[in-house]
């Protein structure tokens, strides 16, 4: 559990301490009063670019007239089983692009934060998740599928580094070398054959979780994924088999994907969908309430999954009551009750989340700073 979080120079914070309750924290404001900062803050302490998907340089804070944002740190003192644990991340100078993380003030790889908590989110942008751009659908099941399988990310990041470098090659002025070409698709496969798997397995575990909560007042998706290498892993054909596949179609693609200056095949290229059950037709046809609620679900679904786990999954909403109904509103808010969560959620106003007064900690995020209200 989270039991203090500190900011430095962080967006338009200058200094500022929160200490969240062991359940459900709102954070309500006006518009542009540093809420969405927070919850930004707390998705850095996981390997990322945080819910925004800024980069590193751009989350400092700046005075007028400074050209570049100031060095920022975002520090956390968590609570465990094991005892006191405090994670930092930022970066150490002006405009620094590279970001540090330190795990009781000691230099550690961004994937170790990951042994101690797992935040799992949810933004307005993911109101029209499953109509907007598949590269977003992907993004935010990847997010879902590492908080349970750290090593997935591993494996999407060396896929994603092997293909630009094959894509650079193969866009160059001279002729691509073969031989490198042919190391780095064996590369791509071995990589994408384990991002397969990974995000097959999850599928399946995230479906049967869906499926077990029928009794929710939250619409229920069948889900999918469309790839061929996920389809291999879904009959069992196993890694060796979906590798060989990938080197095989991107050897096959070379001349194309030089003429169209992108990669054209692969596991990059999958796309998930979702049925929405009920009203048997595609979560892409649904309106924004009923696509929030539907991602809801799966992410409701997905800490379900990881409550029990060592590295506890906090859980950060943002405007999470816009777009649901009062009946869909109170069960969220029941739900992360129920499931022991911390949680974080903002609204620009209080009365949106009346069913939680007495059951959690309500901040005003004003000025730079907080009220406990």
């Amino acid at each position: 559990m989270i039991t203090s979080l500190t900011l430095t120079d962080f967006r338009s914070y200058a200094a500022a301490r929160l200490e969240p309750g062991p359940g459900a924290t709102v954070l309500f404001g006006p518009n542009g009063a540093g809420k969405t900062n927070v919850l930004e803050a707390l998705s850095l302490l996981t390997p990322g670019k945080g819910l925004r998907g800024a980069s590193s340089a751009d989350l400092g804070r700046r005075e007028p007239g400074e050209a570049q944002g100031r060095p920022w740190a975002v520090s956390t003192l968590l609570e465990t089983l094991e005892g006191e644990v405090r994670i930092g991340t930022g970066v150490q100078g002006s405009g620094a692009s590279r970001r540090v993380v330190r795990i009781d003030e000691q230099p550690a790889p961004p994937g170790r934060m990951l042994e101690h908590l797992r935040p799992v989110w949810a933004t307005p942008e993911h109101d029209r998740l499953f109509s907007d751009s598949r590269a977003e659908r992907m993004r935010f099941f990847d997010r879902l599928v590492f908080a349970v399988d750290p090593a997935h990310a591993a494996h999407v990041a060396a896929y994603e580094k092997a293909l630009r470098e094959r894509l650079r090659l193969l866009t160059g002025e001279e002729p691509a070398d073969p031989i490198w070409l042919d190391a780095l698709e064996q590369r791509l496969g071995e990589a994408g054959a384990r991002a397969a798997e990974g995000r097959v397995a999850a599928l399946e575990a995230l479906q049967a979780e869906i499926d077990a909560r029928g009794d929710r007042p939250f619409p229920q998706a069948d889900l999918s994924l469309s790839g061929e290498a996920e389809a291999m892993a879904g009959r069992g054909e196993g890694e060796a088999a979906i590798a060989a596949a990938i080197r095989a179609g991107m050897k096959a693609s070379r001349s194309r994907d030089a003429g169209a200056g992108r990669s054209l095949f692969g596991p990059h290229r999958t796309d998930l969908s979702a049925l929405h059950r009920e009203k048997n037709r595609p979560a892409a046809e649904g309106s924004s309430g009923e696509q929030k609620a539907l991602v809801l679900n799966l992410i409701l679904g997905q800490v379900a999954r990881l409550a029990d786990s060592p590295a506890r999954p906090i859980l950060l909403l943002d405007e999470a009551p816009a777009h649901l109904d009062e009946r869909r509103r109170a069960a969220l808010f029941d739900e992360i009750e129920a499931l022991g969560l911390q949680a974080f959620l903002t609204g620009t106003e209080r009365v949106l989340f009346t069913p939680l007064e007495g059951r959690a900690r309500f901040v005003q995020v004003s000025g730079g700073g907080f009220t406990v209200d």
